[in-house]
């Protein structure tokens, strides 16, 4: 697995950016005591948020239940870029990926 989503209902006194940043730290403290299999684990720099109208929440609760046969289909990277393009969202692919 290379990606994680997470669906959740966020403050408007969390920015983002703080809540990432958490999530990351804690859960790279957290796998690094698993063991030596796991002590280069790192996040990438970046990350990616998208905002979710609270009616569809269902339809994104089963998108992300069917992560694994979905990307059997289509790539993270190539659905990544797909969710910029169609959200007509500018970006440099040089600085998408670490």
């Amino acid at each position: 697995m290379d990606h994680i989503h997470i669906l959740c209902l966020l403050s408007r006194k969390v920015a983002l950016m703080n809540l990432i940043e958490e999530l990351k730290t804690h859960s790279s403290k957290w796998i690094k005591a698993k063991g030596h299999d796991y002590e280069k684990f790192y996040w990438q720099r970046g990350y990616g948020g998208f905002s979710v109208n609270y009616l569809q929440t269902d339809i994104v609760k089963q998108y992300i239940t069917n992560q694994v046969n979905h990307h059997k289909n289509i790539s993270f990277k190539e659905e990544y870029i797909s969710f910029l393009v169609e959200n007509e969202i500018d970006y440099d692919e040089r600085y998408v990926w670490d």
